[in-house]
C-alpha cells in the first residue's frame, strides 16, 4: 500500500503532520476524519495534492442555483431522491451533475444526504455538508438549503466585489509597464542612434533611459526569466504555511488595502458563523468550519485561538477581542448578541453592515487608485520625454 503524508489541525485548531498507510487517498482522507482531524493537504510520492474547496471544479454560481431549485422542490414535498433525479438531469455542467446523480444514487442506496454530499468536496464543501447534516436531523432541510442559497450568492457576490477592485488597477498597470517597455525596446533606440550620428553630449538623465533600453534590448529574455520564477517562487512559498501566514499578515498591514481586506474578512467570518450557528451547527464545530474558510491565515490563526478558549467555557466576544484582528465594534455586538441569546442575528446583521462597508470600500479604494496611477504613468513617461528632448536643447544651444 501506498504511503500518504498528511498535513490538518486537531479538534483544538493544533496543527498535526503524519504519515498514513492507505490503498488511496479517499481511504485516507476517511481515516483521518474518523480521528477528527481537519485535512487541508495530502502528498503521496512527492506530489502534493490540495484537498478540493468549496467551488473547486463546480462553480459557485451553479452550487447556489441547485441549492435554490433544490430547496423549492423540498418545500414543495417532493421526495429527496425525485428532487435530486430532477435537478440532476436538467444541469447543464457535466462534472456537477454527475455529482447530483451519484448523490442520488448514494441517498437511494440508504445514506444521508449529507453523508452522499460528503463524498464529493468539490462541489459540497465541509460547511454545506455540516448545515445539510444539521437541517435532516432537525427536520428543516427546506430552510437550511434557502440559507444555504443566501449564504452562497451574498459570497460570490463579495468575491466579485474583491475581483472588481484587483481587476481594473492590475489591468492599468499592466498595460502601462507593457508600453513603456515598447518605448524602451523600440522607440529609444532611434533616438539614441541620432544622437550618436550626431556626436552629441548625452545628459545624465538621457544616458540613463539610453543605458536602460540597452539592458532591456539585449536581456529582454533575462527580465521575463526572473519575472516568471519570483511568481514561481512566491507561489511556492505561499504555499507554505509559514509563508502563507507572513504574505496573508502583510497584506493585512498595507494601506487601503489592508483595511479592505480585514473588512472583507470581518464579513466573511460573521456571514459564515451566524449562517452555521442559525443552522444548529454546534459553537465549536462551527468556528472550525469558519476558521478554514476565512480566507486569511492571520484571521484563521485567530480564529482557532478563539476556538479553544471557547472550549474552555469562555464566552466568544472576550477571545475575539484578545487577538486584536477584530474591530472593538464586532467584539461589542456579539457580547451583546451572547447576553440577548440572538448571537446568529446579530452576526448576520454585522455581516450586512461590512458588506456594504466593503461596497464603500472598493468604491473609495477605486477613486484613490486612479488618480495615483494616472500621475505615476504621467511622471515615467515625462522622464522618457524630457530624456529624449535634453540633447536636443543642448545641440540647438551649440548650434545657436
Amino acid at each position: 500500500m501506498p504511503s500518504y503524508e498528511w498535513k490538518g489541525r486537531d479538534r483544538n485548531g493544533s496543527p498535526q503532520t503524519g504519515v498514513l498507510i492507505g490503498d488511496n487517498k479517499e481511504a485516507v482522507i476517511a481515516a483521518l476524519r474518523r480521528q477528527q482531524i481537519v485535512i487541508t493537504t495530502v502528498k503521496e510520492k512527492g506530489k502534493e495534492i490540495a484537498l478540493p474547496k468549496f467551488g473547486g471544479g463546480v462553480k459557485s454560481k451553479d452550487v447556489a442555483i441547485f441549492t435554490r431549485q433544490f430547496s423549492v422542490m423540498i418545500d414543495a414535498g417532493l421526495p429527496l431522491v425525485q428532487c435530486l433525479d430532477i435537478l440532476g438531469q436538467q444541469q447543464e455542467n457535466k462534472g456537477f451533475q454527475k455529482i447530483i446523480l451519484q448523490t442520488r444514487q448514494d441517498v437511494e442506496g440508504g445514506s444521508s444526504l449529507a453523508e452522499a454530499m460528503r463524498k464529493h468536496p468539490q462541489a459540497f464543501d465541509e460547511l454545506y455538508v455540516n448545515m445539510v447534516g444539521a437541517g435532516e436531523a432537525g427536520g428543516i432541510l427546506d430552510t437550511i438549503l434557502q440559507r444555504l442559497a443566501n449564504y452562497i450568492e451574498k459570497t460570490v457576490k463579495l468575491k466579485g466585489q474583491v475581483k472588481s477592485a484587483m481587476v481594473y488597477p492590475v489591468a492599468v498597470v499592466t498595460i502601462a509597464i507593457i508600453v513603456v517597455y515598447v518605448i524602451l525596446w523600440k522607440v529609444i533606440p532611434v533616438f539614441a542612434s541620432l544622437f550618436e550620428g550626431l556626436g552629441a553630449q548625452l545628459p545624465f538623465l538621457t544616458r540613463v533611459v539610453v543605458a536602460a533600453s540597452n539592458f532591456i534590448g539585449r536581456f529582454w529574455w533575462l527580465i521575463f526569466i526572473v519575472l516568471f520564477a519570483s511568481i514561481f517562487a512566491l507561489r511556492q512559498y505561499y504555499a507554505t504555511d509559514q509563508g502563507r501566514y507572513q504574505i496573508d499578515r502583510l497584506m493585512l498591514r498595507m494601506p487601503a488595502l489592508g483595511l479592505l481586506l480585514r473588512k472583507i474578512a470581518v464579513a466573511r467570518f460573521c456571514r459564515t458563523l451566524g449562517t452555521l450557528l442559525s443552522s444548529g451547527v454546534p459553537i465549536l464545530d462551527s468556528l472550525n468550519i469558519t476558521a478554514r474558510t476565512a480566507g486569511n491565515a492571520v484571521i484563521e490563526e485567530a480564529i482557532f485561538e478563539v476556538r479553544k478558549e471557547v472550549e474552555q467555557g469562555k464566552t466568544l466576544a472576550d477571545p475575539l477581542a484578545k487577538t486584536q484582528q477584530f474591530p472593538p465594534m464586532v467584539c461589542q455586538m456579539i457580547s451583546v448578541g451572547e447576553q440577548t441569546g440572538a448571537m446568529d442575528t446579530m452576526l448576520s446583521k454585522i455581516a450586512d453592515f461590512y458588506e456594504d462597508e466593503v461596497d464603500s470600500a472598493v468604491e473609495g479604494m477605486m477613486a484613490l487608485i486612479e488618480p495615483i496611477i494616472i500621475a505615476f504613468l504621467g511622471v515615467v513617461i515625462g522622464v522618457i520625454v524630457v530624456a529624449m528632448y535634453l540633447p536636443m536643447f543642448s545641440l540647438i544651444s551649440q548650434i545657436g
